[in-house]
Parts: structure tokens; sequence; C-alpha cells
């Protein structure tokens, strides 16, 4: 069994760490280079950074903020955000990324998945996927529609063709955010994300909704994801990742021990 991933998720406006509930209300709770610096110390496997309002704003991701917080940890780190096209990606890699997400940007443009799996590697391109519950109709038969731009416009696109799309471009793994239960902690939405998991062959992450390590051990489990993104049941010292992990591990879910 391959070990399951914990991936702490910093979300990033004007340079500093902020949470909202459903894409909405964020507020400020920190210094994202500090959380960094704890999470990978406390065992986190990799770490997300999201420039959340890049995109909606029509500039380019903080790639200082991008090299500070990659400064300071020796794991994994994707990066998203105002990444409009392949130089954009080698930027953001020669701050110290090792995975480039790419979400809006992609809805909008298709073939800049194919041109960065192709430039880096498909292992360095991650599909950030922002989806809604919605009514199923024929341009959405799955029932799910994929939206971008921080949750503010709707494609009209299934977030299961989508996906499996984006796999055929050249993605290399899925992160996917339940627009509904972002923030919540209430747990992940497991039916949206074992349909994508079931749907595809690269690696799914489970975004949106974690509020104890219950709900991450039933969407790593029922939910079949590869890997869960965490923010607010760490951002507000609810848990710590090895609270988190011992957890898991007891109840039979293989996670990477910390060093």
């Amino acid at each position: 069994m391959l070990s399951k991933r914990i991936i702490p998720c910093l979300d990033v406006r004007d340079g500093r760490l902020t949470k909202g509930i459903k894409f909405k209300n964020n507020i400020d709770i920190g210094d994202p280079v500090d959380a960094a610096r704890q999470y990978y110390e406390q065992g986190a496997d990799e770490i997300v950074f999201y420039d959340i309002t890049a995109s909606a704003e029509g500039r380019d991701i903080m790639i200082d903020v991008v090299r500070r917080v990659a400064k300071t940890i020796f794991i994994p780190f994707s990066v998203g955000g105002g990444i409009r096209s392949v130089d954009d990606m080698r930027q953001a890699i020669l701050a110290g990324a090792e995975k480039i997400s790419i979400n809006s940007e992609a809805v909008q443009n298709f073939p800049l998945i194919s041109e960065g799996a192709k430039a880096f590697g498909s292992q360095c391109i991650v599909l950030g996927m922002d989806v809604k519950k919605v009514e199923k109709t024929a341009k959405t038969p799955s029932g799910y529609e994929v939206v971008i731009h921080g949750g503010r416009r709707y494609t009209g696109m299934d977030a299961l063709w989508w996906a499996k799309e984006a796999q055929n471009l050249g993605a290399g793994e899925i992160c996917l955010n339940s627009i509904d239960a972002d923030g919540t902690q209430d747990g992940y939405e497991l039916s949206l994300t074992r349909m994508i998991s079931e749907a595809v062959r690269i690696p799914v992450i489970a975004s949106g909704g974690a509020g104890k390590p219950e709900h991450l051990l039933e969407i790593l489990t029922n939910g079949k994801a590869d890997a869960a993104l965490i923010a607010s049941m760490v951002h507000y010292r609810h848990y710590t990742i090895p609270e988190i992990k011992n957890y898991l591990m007891a109840h039979g879910v293989k996670t990477r021990l910390q060093w």
C-alpha cells in the first residue's frame, strides 16, 4: 500500500496567510512563511501555496513570497495562482517550487497543461479544480460544475469530464477542492472525490472540509483519495500533523513517518 500524503494548504492574499469559508469572508491568520516552517517541522509530506486572488486580479503570482517559503522547507512544494504561461511556471520553479498548480488558466487555455507537461514533465503539473455541486443537466451530467477565478466565475464545464480531459492533456495530479465544503470543517465532499478518483489514473488530492482526523480517514479510504489537503484544522491549532498521522496509522492508513 502506498503511503497517503498529508498536505497543509497555504491560501495567501496580499502576502498574508488567509482563510475563509466557501471562498468568502477571508480573514488574515498570519505569516505564510512561519506557517510553512511549522508544518515542515511537524512532518508534513508536502506544502501547497495558492495566491488566491492572482487570477481574478489578472496579475502574476507573488514570486517573492514563494521564494521565501521555499527557503524554509525541504519537502515537495506546489505553487498556484496567476500562472498563465510556461515562462510563469519556470519562474515559480526557479523560485523553489517542485510542482505547478494551474486552475483558471487551464480552463481558459487547455494547451497550457500539455505545454507544461512537455517542458517540465507530467509529475510537475497539478490540475487545480474548484468544484460546486449543481443540478444534473446535459452540460453537467455529473452534477458538479467547475468554477474558476476563486469561485467567482461558473464555467458550465462538467467536473468529471474536465478531470478526464486534463489527464489526457498531461496533468500528473489533480487537487480537487469542493467549494461547498471549503472551510466548513464538516468533512470532505465524499461522493465527488470518489467519483473523480475512480475515473482517472493519476493521483487525486482531496481538498475542502477537513475538521478532524476522522474526516481524513473517511476521504482516504471510502473517498479513495491519494492525499488530503488540510488547512483550518492545523491553522487554528486544533490538531498537529503528528496527531493526524498517528490517528490514521492507528486505523490502518499508511502514512509517512515523521523524520
